[in-house]
């Protein structure tokens, strides 16, 4: 077998890591020859609560877990990790605005960006899940100037299955069937589900998803707000955020950066913007198509991009360029 790779969940006893952890340990994400070691991070007042996941854990009799690490210490819990994935974050409370759940997670993200530079290995893989997860994402890069910034990325694969699960249901074909749906920008409703470069296989035909759907109006219309408004809508049904998608999408993310993606597909994924060939303002996290092999990404180059997509993109660049402002004032203040 492998060596071990030392694995950090945050949030590690909240409800998306209690499905996230499962996945982990049985060797969906890292590979079923791949033992762990993992180590679970959260605040003190949930240690309690963090205790039985770890009797869960161990009560599964995981072949792959040869170690759980159980911790409300930042210097122990980055200790020498191979992965880093940020779940834990302060949710939006009713009464706040965004300015208010940017300042709160600029602090966590400032002290958790500092403990990767300090205590992580240089060559750790970082997602950031927290929400807003771009901002949060780059205010870790920018604490962690040691690590380089491709190390980084965040969570809009999410969004991502969304997408190909609104086109699947749409044409009824299997979510499978649908690939090379875009993510761009910010995870946020102002994100952009762009499927002018996506196809689908129909009756054993592969063929653009605008031939497939022929509808233009859905597919520049409720396609794009039911995408970028699912999370409230789920929230509104279920009176809880989206867990157990969310744990299926950082498990995706994580498997693809691990394994690599085909050589005709992409995913969607937040990285860092700089020398991008899409006109997106440099050092922002910014959810774009990449293609990912021996575990490094890169954006997929010379697609064109329409006048209808141009705009969308200027509407979510101009919002993270906004966050991260207003991050920035927190930040220095702190």
């Amino acid at each position: 077998m492998a060596e071990p790779i030392k694995v950090l969940v945050t949030g590690a006893a909240g409800q998306i890591a209690y499905s996230l952890i499962y996945n982990i340990a049985k060797g969906d994400v890292f590979g079923n020859d791949q033992p762990i070691i993992l180590v679970l991070l959260d605040i003190a007042p949930m240690m309690s609560v963090l205790d039985g996941v770890v009797m869960e854990i161990r009560d599964c009799a995981f072949q792959l877990v040869c170690e759980i690490i159980a911790t409300d210490k930042e210097e122990e819990a980055f200790k020498d990790i191979d992965v880093a994935i940020l779940v834990g974050s302060m949710p939006r409370r009713e009464g706040m605005e965004r300015k208010d759940l940017l300042q709160a997670n600029a602090k966590i993200f400032k002290s958790q960006g500092y403990s990767l530079d300090k205590f992580a290995k240089k060559s750790v893989k970082v997602l950031v899940v927290g929400n807003p997860a771009n901002t949060n994402c780059l205010t870790a890069i920018k604490c962690a100037p040691s690590i380089p910034k491709e190390n980084f990325s965040c969570l809009t694969r999410l969004d991502h299955n969304r997408a190909k699960a609104q086109v699947a249901f749409k044409l009824g074909v299997p979510s499978s069937d649908v690939k090379n749906v875009i993510i761009w920008g910010n995870h946020s409703s102002t994100q952009y589900p762009d499927v002018t470069h996506a196809t689908v296989k129909v009756k054993g035909k592969e063929m653009s998803i605008y031939d497939a759907v022929k509808d233009d109006t859905w597919l520049k219309g409720d396609f794009i707000t039911t995408v970028q408004q699912r999370g409230a809508a789920v929230i509104k049904a279920r009176k809880l955020s989206s867990a157990m998608s969310a744990a299926k999408a950082i498990s995706d993310h994580m498997r693809t950066l691990w394994f690599g993606t085909a050589e005709d597909e992409w995913v969607s994924m937040g990285v860092i913007s700089d020398g991008n060939p899409y006109g997106v303002p440099d050092d922002l996290v910014f959810s774009f198509p990449v293609q990912i092999k021996n575990k490094t990404w890169n954006i997929v180059q010379c697609l064109k991009i329409s006048d209808f997509s141009c705009e969308k993109l200027k509407v979510t660049a101009k919002e993270l360029l906004e966050e991260k402002e207003t991050a920035s004032e927190f930040l220095s203040s702190v």
